[in-house]
């Protein structure tokens, strides 16, 4: 399986493939180092070291080319000369490496003595480049023993076609949508940002929760269970509770390993808002090297001040859902801009600044043409199919009818790749 996966990580990535391995060799080594030191000081130095290579590598590799652009416009220097290109997956692999140091640090895990299972833990190929973010302390047991079954294997295959479906038949379609809107360049009247909003809304939800699924089936089949990412994160009626749905990989990478080492919230008010600043801000950066990105973590810890110091989610009852969401939508508009001034330019037309009118001729354009996939999309990214499913599982049919819903979601989906150009996860970049 480890050769098998540095295979695949290798076909997308011949050169950085190596660097991975580096990085491998070196945790390994470092947390023996950890796990073998009998003073806490000497093991906070070897995890010191090992945290500041791994951060110097992603920072090196994802925000060198971005900080020398900065500094080159602050200068009215040329920096185009340095362009350095993104592994695949980096900030992945190096957030599950530095899961295994801490949880050799704090006790939680014994550090592998095989190097070759330390390998399998970074590179097993279902989760290497677009997550969930799967914690040692989660998974060190299933790589040392696990039994794979026949049942195991038919839900890891449903789970994994669902996954496909998720994003070959909803997000690709969404994608074409929204680029649309997005890259058209030119004023555009409400109706139409608003729905360029939704369809990236709903693009990048499909999307990644596509292959989160796809990720987990495929670890079922091989007899791993990796934790969920995602759970319906747009019922969400706060956007505390949004963050509970949305990544959880993630959000529960920066609390246990940043948030709450720094002090959590027990702590005077002061350090509590610089907790959740800090925490914000590397939520932001981490998806890329762009002040969008960190305007966009910057507003979910603004939103999250707000709800924890006013309680409006609760104060406003059955209306939080929308307010959710349109905060939601909001953020996803600055995180897919190109830049500041695209998103703010984009927000005011969805506002009717500078806007053409509230319809026009694109708007009617894209509704007709997209309404049935729109309808399909909202109605998946509620907790609907699950509720079918488990009505229908009740008769003695009702596993045949998903198997063979299964099989025709698989067959269009396979045909919508034969039929259609390459479409990569928009996690990739990340």
């Amino acid at each position: 399986m480890l050769l098998v996966s540095l295979l695949f990580y290798a076909y997308g990535e011949p050169l950085f493939v190596f660097l991975m391995l580096l990085a491998i060799g070196a945790s390994w080594f470092i947390g023996l180092k950890i796990g073998h030191a009998e003073e806490r000081e000497q093991k906070k130095r070897w995890l010191v070291l090992g945290c500041t290579g791994l951060v110097s590598m992603l920072f090196i590799f994802k925000y060198l080319t971005f900080c020398c652009q900065q500094v080159g416009m602050l200068l009215y220097k040329d920096m185009s000369g340095i362009d350095i290109a993104l592994p695949i997956g980096i900030s992945f692999f190096t957030f599950q490496l530095l899961s295994y140091l801490f949880d050799i640090y704090y006790g939680k895990a014994q550090p592998q003595k095989n190097v070759f299972n330390t390998g399998l833990y970074i590179a097993l190929f279902p989760q290497l480049i677009a997550g969930p973010i799967v914690r040692y302390d989660l998974i060190d047991k299933q790589i040392m023993g696990r039994k794979e079954s026949i049942d195991d294997i038919a839900e890891g295959m449903l789970r994994f076609i669902y996954g496909l479906g998720k994003k070959v038949l909803i997000a690709d379609y969404m994608a074409q949508v929204a680029d649309n809107i997005f890259d058209a360049g030119v004023a555009m009247s409400v109706g139409t940002a608003w729905l360029g909003a939704a369809a990236y809304t709903l693009q990048i939800y499909f999307d990644f929760s596509g292959y989160s699924d796809m990720a987990i089936g495929l670890g079922r089949i091989f007899g791993f269970r990796f934790p969920e990412n995602f759970n319906y994160p747009y019922i969400a009626r706060s956007v505390t509770d949004f963050w509970r749905r949305w990544h959880i990989s993630l959000s529960s990478w920066f609390r246990d390993y940043v948030y709450i080492p720094m002090g959590g919230n027990r702590c005077s008010r002061r350090r509590w808002l610089w907790n959740l600043f800090v925490v914000w801000a590397l939520t932001g950066i981490w998806h890329g090297a762009n002040w969008t990105f960190l305007c966009w973590g910057l507003w979910y810890f603004l939103l999250l001040i707000f709800e924890k110091q006013t309680g409006f989610a609760e104060k406003i009852g059955r209306f939080s859902h929308v307010y959710a969401l349109l905060a939601i939508i909001f953020g996803w508009v600055i995180f897919r801009s190109a830049n500041i001034g695209q998103a703010a330019s984009y927000i005011g037309m969805m506002l009717g600044i500078g806007s053409t009118g509230a319809t026009d001729s694109s708007f009617m354009y894209y509704l007709s043409g997209s309404w049935v996939v729109f309808a399909y999309a909202v109605l998946l990214s509620a907790p609907v199919a699950p509720w079918v499913i488990r009505k229908i599982s009740r008769f003695s049919w009702g596993r045949n009818a998903e198997s063979l819903l299964a099989a025709v979601i698989f067959g269009l989906a396979v045909l919508k790749c034969i039929s259609s150009s390459y479409n990569p996860f928009i996690y990739f970049n990340f």
